[in-house]
């Protein structure tokens, strides 16, 4: 009878699993010991980093205790997830080596964050700062974030890519230096532009401009983010038509772009070429305040609609929430079916919107 713990020789990576206390002088370890960083996760407080070098790969965790048993991973290629006991207590984590993207279930809420409501920043990926725009992911599903990139300069970035269903960057204030896998040359992001990051499209952060910020959204809120050392960009090959799973890289510059009429009272709009990237899977969209007169009633019946007050000011009021003011730096989000509006406009408020799936949602009755 053959032993279901004897598992056949198609192994294709395995990792030891080190509690690693504070995880940044960890790293800084073993990274002076020789071993190379693999991945880092989450981007905004990173938590785990796996390093190799020497013939080992380690998984240095912030959560795992000290003292406890020794704990392995094995990613296999035919392997189901699993979870099996040495008799010595060390425990081998069996999982497929290219698991699927994990969405967790929504869970939709109201949330306000308020720049100058003791906004905490945290050091995140590559030295840059993060500030949590939704705190409770909506479920783990989306997480949203201010990122102060640098004081200008060179960054201290590597080629790169994320393991993620939907992830874009829109540059707030200053600039920022980008190269991205099969997109020719680098190329700079200027206050109000953005791009669209398909999944796992290679890229890397080269500089940036004093001051810069930028807001980043994607799904997962918890996903991976993977070095890719081998690869040297810019990549010889050029192909902007390129499909990345199902999407495509997208670069929106505004002094290209045009203001439409939008189907929100008081508004228009610039269209920032999501959609057509993400094939209606997401939707984003500067809006600008033209009659500050105007206070309609909205809704959507989407996963998720995200609003971030890049100029000016208003008053937001969302059914069965108490009425708040907004301004630059200001961040929203309302669940599906609950009504808002934003009244008491300045004249120069602009909103960045995004939406997910694409849905522009409808004035409320």
């Amino acid at each position: 009878m053959k032993d279901p713990h004897r598992l056949p020789p198609a192994a294709a990576r395995a990792e030891i699993v080190l509690p690693a206390g504070d995880l940044h002088a960890s790293l800084a370890f073993f990274e002076d010991l020789g071993f190379a960083l693999e991945s880092t996760f989450p981007a905004d407080a990173p938590a785990v980093a796996i390093v190799s070098g020497f013939g080992l790969r380690l998984r240095l965790d912030a959560a795992a205790p000290s003292g406890a048993p020794g704990h392995v991973i094995l990613y296999r290629d035919d392997a189901r997830a699993e979870l099996l006991v040495a008799p010595n207590g060390t425990r081998v984590d069996v999982r497929p080596r290219v698991p699927a993207v994990v969405v967790p279930p929504l869970a939709a809420s109201y949330v306000l964050t308020k720049l100058g409501d003791d906004a905490a920043w945290a050091v995140g990926r590559a030295g840059m700062r993060y500030r949590d725009l939704i705190p409770d992911r909506q479920g783990g599903r989306f997480v949203a974030s201010h990122i102060r990139v640098g004081d200008g300069g060179e960054i201290a970035d590597y080629v790169h890519y994320h393991r993620v269903r939907f992830q874009m960057i829109f540059c707030y204030r200053g600039w920022t230096r980008l190269l991205y896998e099969d997109q020719g040359q680098a190329f700079v992001m200027h206050a109000g532009e953005c791009v669209l990051q398909p999944p796992e499209i290679r890229h890397r952060v080269l500089e940036c401009g004093p001051g810069t910020e930028v807001v980043e959204i994607g799904c997962p809120a918890v996903h991976e983010t993977f070095t890719d050392a081998a690869l040297a960009l810019p990549t010889a090959k050029h192909d902007p038509s390129r499909v990345f799973a199902g999407q495509t890289f997208t670069r929106h510059e505004q002094a290209k772009a045009t203001w439409v009429p939008s189907d929100v009272t008081g508004f228009v709009a610039r269209d920032l070429g999501i959609a057509k990237a993400t094939r209606g899977l997401a939707d984003a969209r500067v809006l600008k305040a033209v009659d500050a007169a105007g206070n309609a009633r909205r809704t959507h019946d989407g996963e998720l609609l995200f609003d971030f007050v890049l100029a000016g000011a208003a008053t937001l009021a969302c059914d069965g929430q108490a009425s708040a003011g907004v301004a630059a730096g200001d961040a929203f989000v309302i669940p599906a079916g609950a009504a808002f509006t934003l009244a008491g406009r300045s004249a120069d408020l602009e909103i960045l919107e995004i939406t997910l799936p694409k849905s522009r949602g409808a004035d409320a009755v």
